[in-house]
């Protein structure tokens, strides 16, 4: 029997290595690897950074409060967010603790973070007027709204009726004044003078806000600093006028606050109520968090102290 030509062995073995190669590259095409599969699945309608209660001040420790570390949790929070290219980023509240120049401290720090940035103000925000602190933060009004995709997002002020945020002989510290001595009367768990109160002027804008959402089919996440649920001893002092506002609507889908450092959650007739960690707290350890909002999912990627979440979507 003869053996085979040296030659055509060589041919025989090019011809087939190169169909193995045209095979795989073909497999390859029709069926993407997991990590390809994954990104192309599905993408977040939207992405924003969040944090809470920063409270820096250039002061001593007091408790499990550590002020100037702030900065370095900020800067940590800054650099993650940037990396995750996100839509925009929101801080709800406490930026500072006391001193109108902790501002010039941290806003320089805030601002590292790319991207468009928004503020809620917090109950120790004021060491000036709510005007002069609205121009610090550069802030179109005390509460607004804004608009990203088909996604409405809204920002109270929690302190607008407050006995720290008004001056004494204004209309609205007269109203709190009596908003506050009712609850304490009533005995109240939120009857505290660090928490405030939302006015009729502003809870008519609300629904007007909740209305218009609804006429363009926008679905809604608000940013306040106080929360309305769970937690009452830290609660908005009409808290449940809030609530009943926000859950006449189906399309609000969650409510982001700061103010109880330990943090909170719960679910009540279909929105979210997420109370985040206040970045304040232990001398080494941030508190923040990336947020993903679905078509039928709100995913919380929490760093630090702060915690993941899934919120699904009604």
């Amino acid at each position: 029997m003869k053996s085979q030509d040296p030659t055509k062995k060589i041919l025989s073995k090019q011809i087939g290595l190169r169909f193995l190669v045209v095979l795989m590259i073909a497999v390859t095409c029709i069926i993407p690897t997991v990590t390809e599969a994954a990104k192309g699945k599905e993408q977040p309608e939207m992405e924003f950074g969040i944090m809470s209660d920063i409270q820096y001040c250039d002061c001593e420790p007091l408790g499990t409060r550590y002020y100037r570390n702030s900065i370095e949790k900020l800067q940590e929070a800054s650099k993650t967010i940037n990396k995750e290219n996100v839509d925009f980023t929101i801080q709800t509240g406490d930026l500072i603790d006391r001193r109108l120049s902790s501002f010039a401290t941290i806003l320089p720090v805030f601002n590292t973070i790319k991207g468009p940035k928004y503020h809620v103000l917090g109950n120790h925000d004021f060491p000036v007027t709510r005007d002069e602190v609205i121009d610090i933060l550069g802030m179109p009004n005390q509460y607004y709204d804004f608009q990203y995709k088909n996604w409405r997002y809204i920002v109270l002020d929690t302190n607008d009726l407050s006995l720290y945020a008004n001056p004494e002989d204004s209309e609205k510290y007269q109203q709190a004044k009596e908003m506050y001595i009712a609850l304490k009367e009533a005995g109240a768990s939120n009857a505290k003078p660090w928490n405030g109160g939302i006015s009729e002027e502003q809870l008519t804008w609300l629904e007007e806000v909740l209305v218009k959402a609804e006429k363009r089919n926008e679905r809604v996440i608000v940013f306040a600093h106080h929360p309305v649920y769970p937690e009452k001893e830290y609660n908005v002092w009409n808290d449940k006028e809030v609530r009943e506002t926000l859950e006449s609507h189906r399309n609000v889908a969650a409510y982001f606050n700061g103010h109880n450092h330990a943090g909170n959650y719960g679910l009540h007739n279909g929105i979210h109520y997420v109370n985040l960690k206040g970045m304040v707290e232990t001398p080494d350890t941030a508190s923040y968090a990336i947020v993903k909002v679905y078509n039928d999912r709100i995913e919380i990627d929490g760093y630090g102290r702060e915690q993941d979440r899934v919120l699904e979507i009604r």
